[in-house]
């Protein structure tokens, strides 16, 4: 396979509204690509859209929409079908993360957590890969997390959630083989977006250096331009180092490893948008 060309293709990316989906918009507009931006956010939409689309001459609409909501992939794909839009490529990065001890999570979060996480990716997923397995020349990048790669004590949800989306897009890779589609996992680590101003840094990265969005995003599309590439990727070499160091643990040193980067949060859990 060769570099993907997304000239006349046209990428549907949530939760483009800040942080890494609106570094994917940029990058991609830059590349030729067609845009689908959703989000709740419509003000925010729209004024990237604008930009977007005086700067490199594309075509860039604009959904807003509560991807908490049932049958949001439907629902998405109908009034794609309406305008007369189709998509090509995927981008799944919308989600949020709540901090805290379960006992102390607000039990509607914690739904609407799942909702989003879990439910919008896979019924986003689903109603689009056919179409873009049929077209053959784009991607499908689901975004999980380094919390993927082991049990996160005080953002127990958040990273079993992303556990699901890695291990669910690796699925699909393997079912997508041979039609020229290319599946995805994308886990980020610590990353300057807007969760860390909710949550707290020091609490949740352990020290970690903090990537940005415009790294993490060009290594996503260096690995979708590689030959063959693989099922899933981290971003940042000490994240991958982290996670083969973490598979070297037993099950108890591992999330107690974890644990002690973790503290537990003073009151009540608090909850922030995530990529």
């Amino acid at each position: 396979m060769n570099a993907v060309d997304y000239r006349g293709q046209t990428t549907l990316i949530t939760g483009a509204s800040s942080g890494l989906g609106e570094e994917f918009a940029r990058r991609l507009a830059a590349r030729g690509s067609g845009l689908v931006l959703v989000a709740r956010r419509e003000d925010r939409l729209r004024k990237l859209a604008e930009e977007l689309s005086a700067s490199h001459g594309i075509e860039v609409a604009v959904v807003p929409m509560d991807l908490g909501a049932d049958r949001v992939g439907e629902v998405l794909a109908e009034e794609l079908a309406r305008r007369g839009i189709t998509v090509t490529s995927v981008i799944n990065n919308a989600g949020f993360g709540t901090f805290g001890p379960l006992h102390l999570e607000d039990p509607v979060q914690l739904r609407q957590e799942l909702a989003v996480n879990i439910g919008a990716v896979v019924d986003i997923s689903r109603a689009f890969i056919g179409p873009l397995r049929t077209h053959g020349k784009g991607v499908l990048v689901n975004v999980a997390s380094m919390g993927a790669y082991q049990p996160v004590p005080h953002m127990a949800v958040y990273g079993a959630t992303k556990a699901f989306v890695l291990s669910f897009t690796e699925a699909l890779w393997y079912e997508s083989r041979g039609t020229g589609l290319r599946v995805l996992a994308l886990s980020p680590g610590a990353t300057t977006t807007e969760f860390f101003d909710v949550i707290g840094t020091r609490e949740v990265n352990g020290g970690t250096r903090f990537q940005t969005c415009e790294e993490v995003v060009r290594t996503t599309l260096r690995t979708l331009d590689r030959k063959n590439p693989g099922p899933s990727v981290i971003s940042g070499a000490l994240n991958r180092m982290m996670a083969v160091g973490g598979r070297l643990l037993s099950r108890r040193q591992l999330v107690k490893s974890v644990g002690r980067l973790m503290p537990a949060p003073d009151g009540e859990g608090t909850k922030a948008p995530a990529a």
